[in-house]
């Protein structure tokens, strides 16, 4: 049933929220929202957010390529994402509205949804940003130039707000329960948010691989309680029109030009770099006029006018793009690469089966014949950390944690070269601060010295 879910929460404007907006509200905000109503805003919405934040990074991994030459984004120039930053807040907004009526209500189910939430969307902020405000956000006139808080900081509390909501989700007798129809991941389910916590708990442990304080046996611990196959993945299949990416395709294909596909990602998947050709590009995009596939090179820009087929771009009928695709979230797929790396060093046998079962899942979601994955699977290479972070690679097509691993594991992807005309030496670490930050808390705002600077975790 088709459904406008943003439309829901403007029909009255709230009271000015200070920091988060100097001269205008947020347009979600109501004077006596519903709590189911909320659910439905923050579910969707966090889904907006990781569109917004992949849309970015994935030029940044080199997934996407823009079809004109020396695109911002894709030579390291500096972007003003000060929507993207904004849009993330106001979810937190909307999500802590909820939280304030689930305590009015009992409705402990909705306060652990709006925990874990909050902590996705600020570990997505900070894995951007690195430092950024969050003590003092929220707080209307009380802060209107907040300070900024660590990223480990703001780590520390993501962590916390997942334990906490796991807690609120186990809370016996809440006076209201999840709605199926509002809550956009889950559908009411309650198991299924208390496995996307644990495997999010996963994931941002997993962030400190290059940390002393890596551990190992907790990510495990964390897994042990998270997805256990496909059907637990968190993702959202219902949208006000069209589903996100395939709003890209579609534009495409009407001659806005956008969706294109990086030589680096085809070259991996085509068999030119890796020497074996992966059946999930056929489910990613089209051949070309030339019936073989070709990307556009990062910072070098189309051959051709862009028109005429000689280049892959998001197809109509892909799994990531097609017509109600479904934007994902968090995977199972993801989860098993996750615990590959974390038996990596300690249980060689568990890791390859772990890596495996990694690839498996992702194919079998894009919709990969038995055949055809049992193929690929007997052809691969023997087992390396390498080829571990190149199947996630692909497997987390178009996420944003997926600009987390590149840099974790230091661009050291096979053939993974500096775009054309970067305005680099090296890769990208960090995005700089948006306009709406410097212009309105620049007294705040960390300085940035280049967009080379690894943030604390990446170090």
């Amino acid at each position: 049933m088709k459904r406008i879910y943003i439309i829901l929460l403007a029909a009255i404007a709230g009271c000015s929220k200070g920091y988060l907006d100097v001269n205008q509200t947020n347009p979600n905000q109501t004077t006596n929202p519903p709590i189911n109503g909320l659910l439905s805003e923050v579910t969707y919405q966090t889904g907006v957010n990781v569109f917004n934040v992949g849309n970015i990074t994935s030029y940044y991994v080199q997934q996407l390529a823009s079809p004109n030459a020396s695109s911002s984004t894709d030579v390291y120039d500096d972007i003003d994402a000060s929507t993207t930053w904004k849009n993330i807040y106001l979810t937190i907004e909307d999500v802590r509205q909820m939280e304030a009526l689930a305590v009015e209500k009992n409705a402990w189910q909705h306060m652990g949804v709006g925990q874990i939430l909050e902590a996705y969307n600020m570990g997505m902020l900070t894995g951007l940003w690195g430092d950024a405000p969050y003590s003092q956000a929220w707080q209307g006139a009380t802060y209107l130039t907040p300070a900024y808080d660590k990223g480990e900081a703001i780590y520390d509390s993501c962590l916390l707000l997942i334990e906490k909501g796991i807690a609120s989700l186990k809370q016996a007798d809440p006076l209201i329960t999840l709605d199926a129809e509002n809550d956009l991941v889950h559908s009411g389910s309650v198991a299924g948010w208390i496995k996307t916590a644990y495997t999010l708990k996963a994931r941002l442990l997993n962030r400190l691989s290059k940390q002393a304080e890596y551990d190992p046996a907790a990510i495990l611990s964390a897994l042990d309680s998270g997805y256990t196959s496909n059907s637990d993945d968190a993702a959202i299949t219902r949208f006000e029109s069209l589903s996100l990416w395939n709003g890209v395709a579609v534009n495409n294909a009407s001659g806005n030009l956008d969706g294109w596909l990086s030589a680096t990602f085809i070259n991996a998947l085509n068999g030119t770099t890796y020497g074996i050709f992966d059946p999930r590009l056929p489910l990613i995009t089209d051949t070309t006029k030339y019936g073989d596939y070709r990307g556009t090179v990062n910072g070098a820009g189309r051959v051709g006018s862009g028109t005429d087929k000689g280049q892959c771009y998001l197809s109509v009928n892909g799994y990531y793009s097609k017509s109600g695709a479904p934007l994902l979230l968090l995977t199972y797929a993801e989860a098993r690469f996750i615990a590959a790396e974390a038996y990596f060093n300690t249980d060689p046998a568990k890791s390859y089966q772990a890596y495996l079962d990694g690839i498996g899942a992702n194919m079998d979601k894009v919709g990969v014949s038995a055949t055809d994955k049992a193929y690929y699977l007997s052809q691969l290479p023997a087992y390396s950390k390498e080829l571990l972070f190149k199947e996630k690679y692909v497997a987390m097509f178009l996420q944003p944690e997926c600009w987390t691993d590149a840099r974790r594991y230091d661009y050291q992807y096979k053939n993974f070269n500096l775009p054309a005309n970067a305005l680099l030496t090296t890769f990208i670490r960090r995005v700089s601060y948006p306009a709406s930050e410097t212009s309105r808390n620049a007294a705040n705002v960390p300085a940035v010295s280049s967009l080379a600077d690894e943030l604390w975790w990446d170090k």
